[in-house]
């Protein structure tokens, strides 16, 4: 691990690889940071450095303590992006070692569900769990509440290049998805700007969008048809088991129960008060990725 380089602002972002960091670590470079000046936790160097990801590339084991500890000692602002609902002792463990070492900031991103006095998932309570350790930190804190990420539809790039088919629970549910890469602006002005602290930002998409309607839009993108095909619950949830643990399928299963009540619907205006410009819509968004579809 490299020393921090002399003079300007020291930033740690975790979760560098996933869909949101990726976005933060390189617009932090566009800033004009010194590379050595933005330091990504990563756990898999080799895909770190395939995505070609700009900064200092920490491999660190969110499990060790130590071992965040070197990783963010010297740094000024840490944003915490943390993914596994069955170990909350990684966001316990990241702010733990961001306090002992003298970091006085945190951005967390968590899930604008938390808000919904319904939502009882797994997912949403680890994400009010965590939320409740930052506010407790003793560190200075952000949160970024985030809708679903328009890039969730990348789980469907196989079956639209082989079949030209979008298969889904839930197709008429109107979710107000947020491009991610606003969710990394939103994360940027918190990371930045001190005034940002003490405060929760709801951040969505300009409007709702069925999955009907975003597989509606990649085919427009795409200049080809696609067919939707609607999946029962039980087909949903065989589906996220074979890639994801019981608990975070059901989960999942259970997000989209609430999605289809209307839950997830609401637009709020927060990207745009922070950011300085409006959310990116699904079309834009589908516009940018159309190669991963095609």
């Amino acid at each position: 691990m490299r020393p921090w380089p002399d003079g300007g602002p020291r930033f740690v972002v975790t979760g560098a690889t996933g869909a949101v960091g990726r976005h933060v670590a390189r617009q932090l470079a566009e800033l004009g940071l010194q590379p050595g000046n933005v330091r990504a936790l990563i756990r898999d160097l080799d895909k770190a450095r395939r995505m070609q990801l700009p900064g200092q590339l920490v491999d660190c084991d969110y499990e060790d303590r130590k071992g965040l500890e070197r990783a963010l000692a010297g740094a000024d602002v840490i944003l915490v992006i943390t993914a596994n609902p069955l170990r909350p002792q990684h966001d316990e463990n990241i702010l733990a070692a961001a306090r002992a070492v003298g970091v006085r900031r945190a951005v967390k991103l968590s899930w604008l569900a938390v808000t919904d006095p319904d939502a009882d998932d797994l997912i949403t309570r680890w994400n009010r769990e965590c939320e409740g350790l930052l506010h407790t930190s003793g560190l200075e804190w952000t949160v970024l509440r985030m809708r679903s990420l328009m890039s969730n539809t990348l789980s469907w790039a196989a079956s639209i290049r082989a079949e030209s088919v979008v298969r889904a629970f839930g197709g008429d549910a109107a979710t107000a998805s947020v491009d991610p890469r606003d969710v990394a602006r939103a994360a940027i002005r918190g990371l930045m700007e001190e005034s940002r602290a003490g405060r929760a930002y709801a951040l969505t998409g300009p409007q709702p969008i069925t999955a009907r309607g975003q597989t509606s839009q990649l085919a427009s993108a795409l200049g080809r048809q696609l067919r939707f095909e609607e999946l029962t619950a039980d087909q949903a949830l065989r589906q996220w088991r074979g890639r994801l643990p019981e608990p975070v399928a059901r989960a999942l299963l259970e997000a989209a129960e609430r999605r289809a009540a209307g839950a997830a619907a609401g637009v709020e205006s927060e990207v745009q008060a922070i950011v300085g410009s409006a959310p990116a819509p699904f079309s834009s968004w589908a516009a940018d990725h159309i190669g991963c579809f095609s």
